[in-house]
């Protein structure tokens, strides 16, 4: 249990400050690097959680209504419907309403009235900058009403992928409001920020548009090109599109941990400003590391930034971290060694850019092995540009066999030696399908090489296309709408990955060549293994997020699915657990919880034909682990002990999830499902 200052039992915050030591009546304020704070009140017909839906309205098809000129209230509320349906299987025979969702209270009680849900209280918007005006990260604090002074928290929430600043309300936010904590959302500096390259129009941080002159640095993003580059590259690549975290030519990764700190920092001033004691005409700092409660969580890219943001935190800003399939990079010893059933892994803590560039390489020929025939989605790769990619890599002497199923045989082989589980086997197509992987490949290159937009690197770009997928001017800007419908990684909003270089003319990278842009695949995969200077930006990109595993001793769950094919366990969680047992021998508390038939990605349960009756919903495991800690902190519980948990899939049918398909995370699981660590070894049982 942590005991400082207010925590040992007092009913006040209040009642413990003079035990604080001095300072406890300085002025709350305002961060040095946080800029204009925009204040809102959410309450009545909109709220912080659901912006007004409610939980029946965000399982509803219908999505919230824009405007020909959304308005920010317009764009907000659509935003957090489709960034709340992104994150969650939404579906009520997945466990939404049920099991999880807005209308379910922490000790799973349900009430299913309509509306239910909503939770009121106050946003505080505003940009962190390093005075550039270049940096700018969406930093967005809720507080609601029920905010508890007597036992004051806050939950860090960064954005999962690329996603703009409501990304992980689903993830995060929902279980922090129902707490009664502030919420310290960050988009990470690479949040869903966009610029029309043709008319020069560019989002501001509320989603409203100008142009990039006319917004200077208030932009969310804006490419640095000059008005004469820009031009010529208009006039060579028309309606082509910028996105903050291809081209922000910042590799924004290096600073997900600051961006951590500083939204929590920021929702320290939040929260003073709004329950902290007056002095004067202003408010003091009531509300302070040492008597409240900080837990750094997110999922996906925000569980990496949670990491990063405690293994810097030399300050003891934070308490606690919970991550959920976290993206993480690692500097991994070199006698560390990780096993499955006593067997060492094929390949493990190999960087995101190493093993994304590979499994955009061998997928769509994977695809079509024999073994994953009954894979979900694989109609969506086309199986002529798959049987010729398959071709090309045969070629290029990186697949073996003379038939399209040898050779796809030889692709997957080549996925598995390369880290991949074999639970993910069925999850390439899909993966693959949906651009998923390809898109990752492109935004991931650009940003680790700093790369402009007019770098074309490798070929690609972002663009509107027509019919035929190739760039064409839209019917209508998707700028006015994409902070509402963006995710920040093209495909989005009806802007589309293109190749440059296809045989016949820029076009969809899907139908490039026939092969699915294999010669751009294969230069991704190059500024990896190639010794070119542009491949040496690539690598000093990727050295530059590198994590230790040094979590200073911090209470740590870490929980991710066994069949994730994006951030594969033996490149992410299961490395990190033995880093942080190296780095911190007798004081780590990291657990990792490990669940079997779950994967990355919940909202492709509800959406992707195949995915329910193969997968269980990690999230149900993830809010699981968030009360588990608040448990440790409060009362002084244990960490559960690192862990496999046995789900049971669904089945043919899918019907409806039962608890029974998904186990607790167990106190005391038996031995045969210990994931432990001795010498320098992971041991994962199966």
């Amino acid at each position: 249990m942590i005991e400082r200052c207010a925590r040992i039992g007092a009913p006040m915050a209040m009642a413990l400050l003079a035990a604080c030591g001095p300072g406890t009546t300085a002025r709350n304020e305002k961060p040095a690097y946080v800029g204009t704070v925009t204040v809102t009140a959410y309450s009545g017909s909109d709220d912080l959680l659901t912006a007004g839906l409610g939980w029946d309205g965000l399982a509803s098809a219908t999505a919230p209504a824009l405007s020909a000129t959304p308005t920010v209230a317009e764009l907000r509320r659509r935003a957090i419907y489709n960034n709340y349906r992104a994150l969650v299987d939404f579906t009520a025979a997945g466990g939404y309403g049920a099991l999880y969702g807005p209308n379910v209270s922490l000790t799973g009680a349900v009430d299913s009235t309509p509306g239910a849900g909503k939770i009121p209280g106050k946003e505080y918007l505003a940009f962190s900058d390093d005075g550039s005006g270049r940096r700018n990260v969406t930093l967005l604090v809720q507080v609601p009403d029920s905010f508890d002074k007597s036992n004051p928290c806050i939950v860090s929430a960064a954005s999962s992928g690329s996603r703009g600043v409501y990304g992980a309300i689903a993830a995060v936010g929902e279980w922090a409001l129902k707490r009664r904590c502030a919420v310290a959302y960050t988009d990470k500096g690479t949040g869903n920020g966009a610029h029309e390259l043709g008319s020069d129009a560019v989002t501001l941080i509320d989603g409203r548009t100008d142009t990039a002159a006319g917004a200077g640095s208030d932009a969310q993003f804006r490419a640095n090109v000059t008005a004469a580059d820009r031009a010529a590259f208009n006039a060579r690549f028309p309606n082509r599109y910028a996105f903050k975290h291809a081209h922000s030519q910042q590799n924004p990764e290096k600073d997900w941990g600051l961006a951590t700190r500083q939204a929590i920092e920021f929702a320290f001033y939040a929260v003073n400003e709004e329950f902290g004691d007056v002095s004067g005409s202003r408010h003091a700092r009531t509300f302070r590391p040492e008597n409240t409660i900080v837990i750094a969580a997110g999922v996906s890219n925000g569980g990496g930034a949670a990491l990063a943001a405690a293994e810097q935190d030399t300050t003891g800003l934070i308490d606690a971290v919970v991550a959920g399939e976290p993206q993480v990079n690692l500097q991994a010893p070199a006698n560390l060694v990780v096993n499955r059933a006593g067997v060492p892994v094929s390949s493990f803590a190999r960087p995101l850019y190493d093993y994304t560039t590979l499994a955009n390489l061998y997928q769509p020929c994977a695809a079509y092995a024999t073994s994953v025939a009954s894979a979900p989605l694989l109609s969506g790769v086309n199986a002529v540009s798959a049987q010729n990619r398959c071709a090309d890599l045969a070629v290029a002497g990186r697949v073996t066999g003379t038939t399209f199923a040898s050779q796809a045989a030889s692709a997957l082989a080549q996925l598995r030696a390369a880290g991949w589980e074999a639970e993910s086997d069925l999850l390439h197509a899909s993966h693959f399908a949906t651009q998923v992987t390809p898109a990752v490949a492109v935004t991931y290159a650009n940003a680790y090489a700093r790369a402009s937009v007019i770098d074309n690197l490798c070929g690609f770009s972002f663009a509107t296309t027509n019919t035929a997928g190739a760039p064409a001017a839209p019917l209508t800007s998707p700028m006015p709408t994409i902070f509402a419908q963006g995710n920040g990684v093209p495909p989005t909003a009806g802007i589309d990955l293109v190749y440059n270089l296809a045989a016949g003319g820029a076009v969809r990278h899907t139908l490039a060549d026939d092969d699915f842009a294999f010669n751009g695949a294969l230069c991704l995969r190059n500024l990896w293994t190639g010794a070119d200077a542009l491949a040496d930006r690539v690598r000093a990109g990727v050295s530059e997020v590198l994590l230790t595993g040094d979590l200073r001793g911090k209470p740590a769950l870490i929980v991710q699915g066994r069949s994730d094919a994006l951030a594969p366990v033996n490149h992410t969680s299961r490395p990190y657990f033995g880093m942080n047992r190296l780095a911190e021998g007798g004081r780590s508390r990291l657990s990792l919880i490990e669940v079997t038939n779950a994967q990355h990605f919940d909202t492709f349960i509800a959406q992707v034909p195949g995915y329910d009756a193969l997968f269980v919903p990690l999230h149900y495991y993830y809010v699981q682990a968030l009360n588990l800690m608040w448990n440790v902190l409060k009362s002084g519980g244990t960490l559960p002990p690192p862990q496999v948990v046995r789900t049971t899939p669904r089945g043919p049918g899918a019907p409806a999830l039962a608890s029974s398909n998904v186990p607790p995370i167990s106190l005391s699981p038996p031995t045969a499902s210990q994931i432990s660590f001795a010498g320098t070894t992971v041991n994962v049982p199966n």
